[in-house]
């Protein structure tokens, strides 16, 4: 089990973003048990879709961020 630590959203700058390319952010996993980080990248649609924000409980297997709870 992670908890997100930080979530990175990119920063395109005044280009905006490339059309037709999924945003995805970068997400700070923290396992709870050994306080090891990770970073995966996940699409920000899925991030809000699900409700995951910082400080959010979540499982991450087979590169699927679910969150717990």
């Amino acid at each position: 089990m992670y908890r997100v630590k930080e979530i990175i959203e990119p920063d395109f700058g005044c280009e905006g973003v490339p059309e037709g390319e999924e945003i995805c952010c970068e997400v700070i996993l923290e396992d709870i048990e050994t306080g090891i980080t990770r970073m995966v990248k996940i699409p920000d649609a899925e991030l809000y879709r699900k409700c995951i924000t910082t400080g959010s409980l979540t499982e991450y297997t087979d590169n699927v961020l679910e969150k717990v709870g």
